[in-house]
């Protein structure tokens, strides 16, 4: 019944000198993943029709930005509550 959308936003950490700080935020639908940011890559890439309209359409706009920043804004400041966990 219905449609299952999801959003899953994470950070890897490869190693403590936050050098190898990996953000990625994936977009699923009925859960087929059919977008995705990396920040490794900097840019979203499709893996739908639907996801590669979407991944060239935000390449273009205000949302690749956003995503640029969340290595910054996110993952940085939470390293400390990955490595004490």
């Amino acid at each position: 019944d219905g449609y299952f959308e999801q959003v899953v936003r994470q950070c890897r950490y490869s190693s403590k000198d936050l050098q190898g700080i990996e953000f990625i935020d994936s977009y699923v639908f009925n859960k087929a993943e059919y977008v995705r940011f990396n920040s490794t890559v900097g840019k979203y890439v499709g893996y739908t029709e639907h996801g590669v309209y979407n991944a060239e359409a935000w390449n273009k706009g205000p949302e690749l930005a956003g995503e640029l920043g969340q290595l910054e804004r996110y993952c940085k400041p939470n390293a400390d509550l990955h490595y004490s966990a």
